[in-house]
């Protein structure tokens, strides 16, 4: 009777497995980058969630192969946040088009959320049609909830390298913003004002930018001290030397473990003074800031000269027509350099940064500071030193690549160490008398600590358009008006990554250390070796296809065979 009905006894068993498999979930990571494993943080961050958190992605619907693999992707990931906390961790994937509860589409939501759609064509069965798509999740927690960019400082150019990028920075992306939601207390980041820095239009994005995450607002340094709760010192294009007693108040906020985020223009060098000149042209010269010996001493050194990239922004040049009437076309500028990530943990995978009249940066040698370039140029740059004739005649013709020669010059170093005092040994009685009026003493070194110096002052400002106000960081106002008309032209511009950058200089200086390690993470396409496949295509056909089925014929055979000598045995 037994043996009768053992089909029932495994189809039995095959069911309790397979309801057993659907709730609980385990894998063994072979690959090499460890895709599939998560980081000590991440774990850290789970284990520590006092209520469930709401994921929901943006990701459903139709979209070009390079975004379902993104789509994919970031399911798997989500399952295995799931996996290491299923009580707490819930997500789901919502269509932009889908309807909210107050009968609104939640692409309206996004847009107000801070997220960029990108406008990519999708091909149907009745044609190609456009489909604008938000490659971003929402997440909530408590009362709170955050943006999370899953396609962050791309262009709408879909590539498999951007896209692996994308998946490679999954776990960065949502473990910082699960940091931000689980962590009552905001990172404190003080504006320097006092010498010459904007205050005006042109900090409005900004502002809205770091406000979202951050306690941010004007210090003057020059009549108080840095406040010692600032976790973040930002100086952002300063306009008037610094006096000696303002760079020992940026030193000994060092000392004590501040950090600075410094974007300073060595050079008078601006676009508007181009304007309105018969020739078109202008003489970029020294600032004469006062921070050439405070910063050598640090370990860089920003030079006063200006960088050049044939990889650039483009700008409106007369090219001919008359004074009443100018044919004005697009043409390359090449004093606004598209500036690229070297391999680090604070830019790795973001898109091109917007510059405008940057500087080089030379780094010195100081024992116990490491010094790692942030941003560089393409391999098609120059320098040219001061004092520097800008023209926009420059660009009417093609420059001579010959020129161009110049690779990875340096426009932004992070620094990582133990700084020393510029006072050391050379401290007056003034100044003395300064810090003790204050209540500090005088500090020579720091222990470890890190700043983040960029030669381009104008990298975290922002144009402004008269009738929609300012535009986002980095943009420059006449693209930018083209690239809103989302015309075939317009999609030829680059967007630019200026945000996503200031953004990750902030959180790699006051972040957990060990969550933007999680930025380390690669994702290799693998190519298969043309030759190999080519010689062995036979074999692998053989074990993919024809083993499988001989497998199973033989697995039948074998099973006959045990049951005919099982029944036959005794008769």
């Amino acid at each position: 009777m037994a043996s009768k009905f053992w089909w029932l006894v495994l189809l039995l068993i095959l069911v309790v497995v397979n309801y057993l498999g659907t709730l609980v979930h385990g894998r063994l990571d072979l690959t090499k980058e460890k895709r599939y494993t998560l980081s000590t943080a991440t774990k850290k961050l789970l284990a520590g969630l006092e209520e469930p958190v709401q994921i929901d992605v943006f990701l459903k619907g139709e979209f070009p192969a390079g975004f379902k693999k993104l789509a994919n992707s970031t399911g798997d990931f989500l399952q295995l946040l799931k996996d290491h906390n299923g009580a707490k961790v819930m997500y789901r994937f919502i269509a932009p088009t889908d309807e909210m509860d107050n009968g609104k589409p939640w692409g309206d939501s996004l847009v107000k959320m801070g997220a960029v759609p990108i406008n990519l064509s999708v091909v149907k069965k009745a044609g190609e049609s456009s489909n604008i798509i938000f490659p971003v999740a929402v997440l909530r927690y408590k009362e709170k909830e955050m943006l999370v960019n899953l396609y962050p400082g791309a262009s709408n150019n879909i590539s498999q390298n951007e896209i692996n990028s994308a998946e490679a920075l999954l776990e960065y992306q949502f473990a910082k913003s699960l940091d931000k939601l689980t962590t009552d207390k905001k990172p404190a980041i003080a504006y320097a004002v006092g010498n010459g820095e904007p205050v005006d239009y042109r900090v409005m994005d900004l502002e809205q930018t770091l406000t979202k995450d951050y306690r941010f607002g004007p210090v003057d340094i020059t009549t108080r001290p840095v406040p010692a709760e600032a976790d973040v010192l930002m100086i952002v294009k300063p306009t008037t030397g610094f006096s000696e007693e303002v760079k020992l108040k940026l030193d000994q906020y060092v000392m004590r473990g501040g950090k600075l985020l410094l974007f300073i223009d060595n050079l008078i060098a601006e676009q508007d003074s181009l304007q309105g000149k018969a020739k078109g042209e202008t003489i970029a010269y020294d600032r004469n800031l006062n921070l050439t010996d405070q910063l050598f001493r640090y370990g860089v050194r920003i030079n006063t000269d200006l960088l050049m990239d044939l990889q650039c922004d483009l700008i409106p040049i007369v090219v001919g027509g008359t004074i009443d009437n100018p044919q004005m076309e697009f043409l390359h500028w090449n004093y606004f350099p598209f500036l690229v990530s070297s391999n680090n943990n604070v830019s790795k995978n973001i898109g091109y940064v917007a510059g405008r009249f940057v500087n080089s940066i030379d780094t010195i040698e100081v024992a116990g500071i490491k010094k790692t370039p942030l941003l560089v140029t393409s391999p098609n740059s120059r320098i040219i030193s001061t004092p520097a004739l800008i023209s926009l005649n420059e660009n009417k013709n093609v420059p001579e690549d010959i020129k161009f020669k110049r690779n990875a010059i340096p426009a932004a170093v992070l620094l990582e160490g133990k700084f020393t005092s510029l006072f050391r040994n050379k401290l007056g009685k003034q100044l003395q008398d300064s810090l003790q009026a204050a209540g500090q003493p005088f500090l020579s070194n720091s222990a470890d600590n890190k700043m983040i110096v960029v030669a381009d002052g104008d990298m975290v400002l922002n144009d402004v358009l008269p009738d929609s106000g300012p535009i986002p960081m980095g943009w420059n106002k006449y693209t930018y008006t083209e690239y809103l008309k989302e015309t075939p032209y317009a999609r030829t511009f680059l967007p630019v990554a200026n945000r996503d950058f200031l953004l990750n200089c902030v959180e790699y200086l006051v972040n957990n250390p060990e969550i933007s390690e999680t930025r380390n993470k690669d994702i290799v396409l693998r190519l298969l070796n043309t030759q190999k496949v080519n010689e062995q295509k036979g074999t692998w056909q053989f074990f993919n296809i024809a083993l499988p089925i001989l497998l199973v014929i033989l697995s039948g055979w074998i099973y006959q065979q045990i049951r005919k000598r099982k029944y036959t045995a005794g008769v």
